[in-house]
């Protein structure tokens, strides 16, 4: 048996409850054996004990630990560290993530991957942090390939200025052992919301759209999974407007799965903020669908390439609450159609985000990077390390005029 090729898999911080898309990906691989890096750990996905390395501690040391890494580079410790595990390759996930991990890819002397998730791209200058802004053009240059999670996100990153040659569109995949199918006739009549409690996830539509839904079928509830900024606001919302409803904040992926086999439609009518941000596939869609759950949502972003419109669930127009509700009415109350839908989205998910195929796809282009990268000739130039550099000096300078303003 051939064995595995050591990846870094780089994120900032080890690994919040709601990617699951990135532990799912980097742990199906067959070919590569993810070693995951970080700058700081979250409460959230639990990782292979021996397989993660987390940059800064607790405390001011962990501080200045991680603004060494993020201003000047890793130190010569994990770089040594992470050689012994001779890596092929990094693959950085969001954009900011991705400049962050360039000077680690040249110290190692292998090829950075980073997928563009959604908001790296999507979202107005003014938004985005200050680093990422300053060293994007260094990104686009030293990158060997930008994953964009669907097709919107690339026109949106090619916008953004990302060569189109380096950029391709690879769907995340599901897997399909581990979200099953229920019927109907085990269903509780629940809609079900899983997400950030952000503006960019539009609960405050949905829970306008089950005012409606309410009306007409009194017993249909309302279930939203997640937590944010905007929970307060929301639950005053929701306690003015409907008659039964539950906010059970961050649950774990097991229980999630558990409210997708209970509920009988994913209302997720994610919207456009006022930043920009935008949906750029969102793998609760795939997820439902690989249930057998249909969606009803927004027409926004990515959403049309992860649901088919009148096939796996119903897309309306965005901020239409009115027609959101119509749709929800529909599926909680059509047996014929809901299973139609259900047998359609467990179809597409099968087809479309298959986490063996979808992976498959995956390995192939980083053997793709590997072999581009190693038919070249690659040395750290001292112009390289100039520039970032003067990045970090230009930043401590910013930082430290507002500073005494």
């Amino acid at each position: 048996m051939t064995s595995r090729q050591a990846l870094i898999v780089y994120r900032d911080e080890l690994l919040g409850a709601s990617e699951t898309f990135v532990l799912g990906q980097a742990e199906s691989l067959s070919s590569f054996q993810p070693f995951y890096v970080g700058l700081r750990g979250r409460s959230g996905l639990s990782l292979p004990e021996s397989r993660f390395h987390i940059v800064g501690r607790d405390g001011l040391i962990g501080k200045l630990q991680r603004a060494r890494f993020k201003l000047l580079g890793p130190n010569p410790s994990l770089v040594s560290m992470l050689a012994e595990k001779r890596p092929a390759l990094i693959h950085a996930h969001f954009g900011p993530d991705g400049c962050n991990a360039i000077a680690l890819a040249h110290a190692l002397r292998v090829p950075l991957v980073v997928t563009l998730h959604g908001y790296d791209v999507t979202v107005d200058d003014g938004h985005l942090p200050r680093l990422y802004i300053q060293r994007r053009s260094l990104l686009k240059s030293h990158a060997a390939k930008f994953i964009c999670v669907s097709d919107f996100i690339r026109k949106q990153a090619i916008e953004k200025g990302f060569p189109v040659e380096k950029t391709l569109v690879h769907y995340t995949g599901v897997d399909l052992d581990t979200f099953h199918v229920r019927p109907m006739d085990s269903r509780s009549p629940a809609v079900l919301f899983v997400g950030r409690l952000v503006p960019k996830k539009g609960c405050e539509y949905l829970i306008r759209a089950m005012a409606r839904v309410q009306a007409v079928i009194p017993g249909a509830q309302l279930i939203v999974i997640g937590d944010g900024p905007l929970r307060s606001q929301l639950e005053l919302q929701a306690a003015a407007a409907l008659n039964n409803y539950e906010f059970l904040g961050e649950q774990e992926p097991v229980t999630v799965r558990d409210w997708m086999n209970r509920a009988t439609v994913l209302g997720a009518p994610s919207v456009v903020a006022e930043s920009g941000d935008a949906e750029g596939f969102g793998m609760i869609f795939a997820e439902a669908q690989a249930m057998g759950l249909p969606v009803a949502s927004f027409a926004s972003g990515g959403i049309p390439e992860a649901v088919a419109d009148g096939q796996s669930g119903f897309l309306v127009p965005e901020r239409d609450d009115q027609a959101l509700a119509a749709k929800l009415v529909l599926l909680l109350g059509d047996r014929v159609l809901w299973t139609k839908m259900s047998e359609h989205g467990r179809a597409r998910a099968i087809r479309l985000f298959n986490i063996r195929t979808q992976t498959a796809i995956l390995e192939n282009i980083y053997e793709s990077v590997l072999s581009e990268w190693n038919g070249k000739t690659h040395v750290q130039t001292y112009s390289d390390r100039t520039v970032v550099i003067a990045q970090t000096i230009k930043s401590l300078c910013t930082f430290a005029q507002s500073r005494s303003l």
